[in-house]
């Protein structure tokens, strides 16, 4: 037996990856790319600056229900020139005399409005503060999907090294067969159909070598893509049989946390809120309005006015309470209210069907980590019979008891078991943690105990 089987047959998949990957760059930890991923992921800066957005857009809503003061000044300058017409031969012979003056005029007010009676302003500030909770709902939920994401494309990378390695080992396994049977051959001890056995799968393990790189150069791009990396190198998991435990609550209660913690859900009840605000307000347009306004304005007369050329200041405070009755707008504000009752009945559909989605999102999540847990405990007893059967027909094969198809379909099926149970283990991960993101629960901190398996 040669030094490299020995080294592949005797080495756990973890430690044989790492040889085989050895070349690479300094690896990075899940929660570290995700921290890279922050704040290159143009997805989620866009959510950043969307939510900014969303919270001074509902800030706005103060200004229909708090005091509006505005300031107004203009200043004139008049040329004032009397000409009287030529005077009624009829009436009394008093000489008018005609005059010209320039003057000017200042004037100024401050007055300040406040809202005393507006049933739309209100709407529109309650609507805000549903608005506010949507926006940081939205928020979450981006940054959820980018855990995702990000954690996804980490193990993907890792699975493909998996797979890659085991093509790598079951291709020189395979080669040793070959070289055994064609030395088998050539002694008369076995048939030609033995060495185009192993030839044949000494092919396709070459293709499938081949399509492995492909693969894993693929999903490294799509890491560095995701975390903002130069090739990316996600760190491997420590001890394969230990992974995380499973869920302690049964399925119904994760559901009916989803229901009322799931950022999705919570976004369209906020959605139907907004909208039933929303038929509040066109509601409000048959509505009268009361104001309170104060007024202090003055004028300056500079060098007289047209009735009068003696400098003056006048001064006019005032006080009123407006009062606007709409009578007729021409059916706008009807069927204002008809869009916006349609609108809400669409909120609520949409609400429904946002509740219905998450509910099954977190049952399929729950059942595949359950499923996936168990298989990992079944993929690890079959690899350990399949490794027990490829010896068995080593050894018969070594006596002429077993011919060569024999051992390298055991080879053949070690190594595919080998891959499923190394990809069954990095889904039960991701799983979980699309598991808490469904129930609404899924934060960066979900991340540090996965970290914790991860090797130093």
């Amino acid at each position: 037996m040669s030094l490299s089987r020995t080294v592949f047959r005797t080495l756990p998949l973890t430690t044989a990856v790492v040889l085989a990957f050895a070349s690479n760059a300094h690896a990075q930890s899940l929660v570290e790319m995700f921290d890279a991923a922050r704040g290159y992921d143009a997805g989620f800066i866009s959510a950043k600056a969307q939510f900014e957005a969303n919270l001074a857009k509902a800030n706005q809503a103060l200004g229909g229900i708090l005091p509006n003061i505005a300031l107004t000044a203009s200043a004139t300058r008049t040329k004032f020139d009397y000409r009287p017409d030529t005077p009624n031969p009829l009436a009394t012979p008093t000489p008018i005399v005609a005059s010209q003056r320039l003057y000017g005029t200042g004037s100024g007010a401050v007055t300040l409005t406040q809202p005393i009676y507006r049933p739309a302003a209100w709407a529109t500030y309650r609507q805000g503060g549903y608005q506010l909770q949507q926006a940081a709902a939205q928020f979450e939920a981006a940054e959820q999907d980018l855990l995702i994401r990000v954690s996804q494309a980490y193990f993907d990378v890792l699975t493909s090294e998996d797979s890659l390695a085991l093509v790598k080992a079951q291709k020189q396994a395979v080669s040793e067969q070959l070289a055994s049977a064609q030395r088998n051959f050539e002694v008369g001890t076995a048939t030609i159909t033995g060495v185009r056995d192993a030839q044949a799968r000494f092919d396709l393990a070459n293709a499938q070598e081949i399509a492995g790189e492909n693969d894993l150069r693929i999903k490294r791009l799509a890491l560095d893509l995701a975390v903002g990396l130069s090739n990316a190198q996600p760190k491997r998991l420590a001890n394969n049989t230990k992974l995380i435990a499973p869920p302690t609550e049964d399925v119904n209660t994760w559901v009916t946390q989803s229901e009322t913690t799931s950022p999705v859900v919570r976004q369209a009840q906020l959605g139907l809120d907004v909208a039933s605000q929303e038929v509040n307000k066109a509601t409000a347009g048959h509505k009268p309005t009361v104001d309170a306004q104060v007024s202090y304005a003055g004028v300056r007369n500079v060098d007289g006015s047209a009735t009068s050329a003696t400098p003056s200041h006048v001064f006019t405070p005032s006080a009123a309470i407006v009062l606007n009755v709409p009578i007729f707008a021409g059916f706008s504000t009807m069927y204002k209210v008809k869009e916006a009752v349609a609108l809400e009945d669409k909120a609520r559909s949409d609400y429904e069907n946002a509740r219905r989605a998450t509910a099954q999102a977190t049952r399929t999540a729950y059942f595949g980590l359950v499923a996936g847990l168990s298989q990992v405990k079944a993929y690890e007893a079959a690899e350990a019979s399949s490794q027990s059967a490829l010896d068995a027909n080593k050894l018969g094969y070594s006596v002429g008891v077993n011919i060569n198809i024999d051992v390298l379909n055991s080879q053949s099926q070690l190594y595919q078991t080998k891959r499923d149970l190394a990809k069954a283990r990095y889904d039960v991960l991701v799983t979980n943690l699309k598991l808490r993101q469904a129930a609404g629960t899924l934060t960066p901190a979900d991340l540090q105990p996965i970290n914790d398996l991860l090797a130093p």
